[in-house]
C-alpha cells in the first residue's frame, strides 16, 4: 500500500547539485560579511531563499573551514578562515600598495585605499587610516559598490579607451567623466557613494591583469585637489614598478 503524506507535512528539500551547493555558500559568505550583525540561521536562510535544514548543512561545511563561527547564542557571523583566503588576493598589488597607502594616509591626513574592478562593482582591496586622526572616513576592505560610481571607479574606466571598455565591460556606459579623467591624469567625485564624502583616484596598470585604483577618500580638505592627484599619482607609478 502507498502511503501519502499528511496534509501538514512539510516535504524534505531537494538534494542540491554541487555547483548549487557552492553557490550557496559563497552566497551565505557574502551576506554574513554585507551584515552589521551576526544573523540566526533563520535569518541567514531567509537572506538566502532557501530551507533553514539546507542553509544548516553550508553552515556546517563553512564551519569546519573555519569560514564562519557561531557565537554562544548560535548566531554566524564570518570566520577568521576568511582572513587567510583574503590575504592571498591579489597578494602582489597588496604588498607593493602597502607602503604607499601608509605614507598617502599619514601624509595627506585621508584614508588611502585600493580598488579593484569586479564584474559591475568596485571593490577595496586593502585600507589605511591615518596614524593621528580621528576624522576620516572609514573604508572597509572587501566594501563594494558600482563600478560607473564614485572616483575609484571612473580611474579604472579612465586607464582604458572607450572602445577597450566596450569590448570588456559590455552594458556598463563609459563615462564622460572617464574620459576627462584620462586626458587629466585622476578622478574626482564628491556625494556619489556616500553622503557627503569626496574622493579623488587614479589608475594603477597591472600587468597581465585589469586596472584598479589608487584613491582617498576624505569629508573635507584644504588641500588643493590637483596636490593631491599628484601625490596618488606617484604613488601609483611606485606600486606599477613593484609590479613589474
Amino acid at each position: 500500500m502507498t502511503q501519502t503524506a499528511g496534509a501538514g507535512a512539510q516535504a524534505a528539500p531537494a538534494q542540491a547539485s554541487p555547483s548549487q551547493t557552492l553557490s550557496r555558500g559563497i552566497r551565505a559568505l557574502e551576506i554574513l560579511a554585507e551584515a552589521e550583525r551576526p544573523l540566526t540561521i533563520a535569518e541567514l536562510a531567509d537572506a538566502m531563499g532557501v530551507h533553514r535544514s539546507v542553509a544548516y548543512r553550508i553552515l556546517r561545511t563553512l564551519e569546519d573551514h573555519s569560514l564562519l563561527v557561531r557565537d554562544d547564542a548560535g548566531r554566524v557571523q564570518p570566520g577568521p578562515g576568511l582572513a587567510v583566503l583574503a590575504r592571498g588576493v591579489a597578494r602582489n598589488l597588496q604588498s607593493a600598495a602597502l607602503p604607499e597607502l601608509t605614507q598617502l594616509a599619514n601624509t595627506l591626513n585621508m584614508t588611502a585605499f585600493i580598488a579593484v574592478w569586479d564584474h559591475q562593482d568596485c571593490i577595496t582591496l586593502v585600507t589605511v587610516e591615518p596614524r593621528h586622526s580621528a576624522a576620516t572616513v572609514v573604508q572597509h576592505p572587501g566594501s563594494r559598490h558600482p563600478i560607473s560610481a564614485g572616483a575609484p571607479g571612473i580611474a579604472i574606466q579612465s586607464a582604458l579607451t572607450e572602445q577597450d571598455w566596450t569590448a570588456l565591460a559590455p552594458g556598463i556606459p563609459y563615462r564622460a567623466e572617464s574620459a576627462e579623467a584620462r586626458k587629466r591624469g585622476y578622478a574626482a567625485s564628491h556625494d556619489e557613494v556616500i553622503a557627503g564624502v569626496s574622493s579623488l583616484a587614479v589608475p594603477i596598470n597591472v600587468p597581465g591583469g585589469r586596472p584598479a585604483s589608487v584613491a582617498v577618500v576624505y569629508i573635507r580638505s584644504t588641500q588643493d585637489p590637483a596636490e593631491v592627484a599628484a601625490a596618488l599619482t606617484v604613488s601609483a607609478a611606485r606600486i606599477e614598478k613593484q609590479l613589474l
